[in-house]
């Protein structure tokens, strides 16, 4: 296991009701001006919206809102947050949604107070010295994003994404009720899903030696959401499921599974050209990307992809050939991944490609590489898009 230092100060309030005490929770944070960041018309139809106001109005706080975040979220909201926030005094920000609207709120926490342009942060040519706290009333398990210190939002000037995390970032406090997502349509759940597993996938297929503490985790979080998915796809009201699928979602991406280990996230990155390009759900983009990845790399530690099949499907050991246990557990999560209604090809998900000159080129991946547990240069990126295309 590597040296780590691993800081998670998100304060959780799980479960039933618990949106009616976000006023509580961002007096007890500091916040007196707060901007309500969400999404589209479902929090406001749902009533979520008018919930979370009264409960700022009982503690007597004043807030502004700004709606309108989308998938993928977009970099001139985020201007159009900081300018308001400037503009109002606002000095807490509430995200209402799911991962989208949270990264929205911690690009603008960081964008406030910075006399520059924000996307210096998402551009590498600056680091984030303050930010205003940033709560969340969290409406769809996927990013993880109510528990992690990173954001990603897609720059409008080239429709290309960008992930910037630093701790500043982190959420200060997370409500999180499980019936909030009971709502949502079986693909966004699904996706969301898809989501949590890649997060966990990145952190499992790592080069770093005697991991089983984290190994053990990562393996728990995908054999909860491989069992609970189909149950809330075929009942959207069963609560524990939903419940135990949310709290996966945090634990996938608070790193808690990832600390100690070398990380990949190479599938990630090559997912993020595929949803600036085509504006596909992120989770979606993943169920083609991780399969193709894993399918490119499975000879660079073969072993570990046979415990991976063992342990997280089930799968027969093959000790006499490896190798077949490994791309079982491979050709597992592909049909896994379809069995929920999620694209496993560039075809499914509306892809083409024709584009991948163009993802690479958006990508910026000339002179460096992506990943860590096989570092890929452009040759290596545009073979895994090509293994996306079968």
């Amino acid at each position: 296991m590597d040296n780590f230092t691993f800081y998670s100060p998100t304060y959780f309030a799980f479960g039933r009701g618990m949106e009616m005490q976000a006023g509580h929770y961002v007096k007890r944070f500091g916040g007196s001006k707060v901007l309500i960041h969400y999404g589209g018309g479902s929090a406001v139809r749902s009533g979520l919206i008018d919930r979370v106001k009264k409960s700022l109005e009982q503690e007597g706080l004043s807030y502004v809102t700004l709606g309108g975040v989308k998938p993928n979220p977009r970099s001139g909201l985020v201007y159009e947050g900081i300018e308001l926030c400037r503009k109002e005094g606002v000095d807490f920000i509430l995200a209402v949604g799911g991962g989208s609207t949270i990264d929205s709120s911690k690009a603008i926490a960081v964008g406030t107070p910075y006399e520059g342009d924000f996307w210096d942060f998402y551009a590498g040519k600056a680091q984030a010295q303050k930010s205003l706290p940033v709560g969340s009333v969290l409406t769809i398990a996927a990013a993880g994003s109510e528990g992690s210190d990173g954001s990603v939002i897609t720059n409008e000037n080239g429709m290309y994404k960008r992930p910037y995390g630093c701790e500043l970032m982190r959420p200060v406090f997370a409500i999180m009720n499980p019936e909030l997502t009971m709502s949502l349509p079986p693909y966004q759940t699904a996706s969301g899903c898809t989501d949590i597993m890649a997060h966990v996938l990145e952190r499992y297929f790592t080069n770093t030696k005697r991991v089983e503490i984290t190994d053990q985790l990562c393996e728990g979080v995908l054999r909860t959401i491989i069992k609970e998915l189909p149950k809330v796809l075929e009942n959207p009201n069963d609560y524990e499921a939903r419940a135990n699928i949310m709290w996966a979602g945090t634990l996938a991406h608070n790193d808690v599974c990832g600390v100690g280990r070398e990380q990949d996230w190479a599938s990630h990155n090559l997912e993020h050209e595929l949803s600036a390009l085509y504006d596909c759900a992120h989770g979606a983009g993943l169920a083609v990307m991780f399969p193709a990845w894993m399918t490119y790399v499975m000879h660079h530690d073969v072993a570990r992809f046979a415990q991976y099949a063992v342990r997280v499907w089930g799968c027969e050991m093959n000790f006499q050939n490896p190798e077949e246990t490994a791309k079982e557990g491979i050709a597992r999560t592909k049909a896994f991944f379809h069995s929920v209604g999620m694209p496993t090809s560039f075809a499914e998900l509306g892809a083409k490609e024709e584009d991948i000159p163009k993802l690479l080129d958006t990508l910026q991946i000339d002179g460096r590489t992506e990943g860590f547990f096989v570092k890929l240069g452009r040759k290596e990126c545009e073979e895994v898009y090509r293994l996306a295309c079968c």
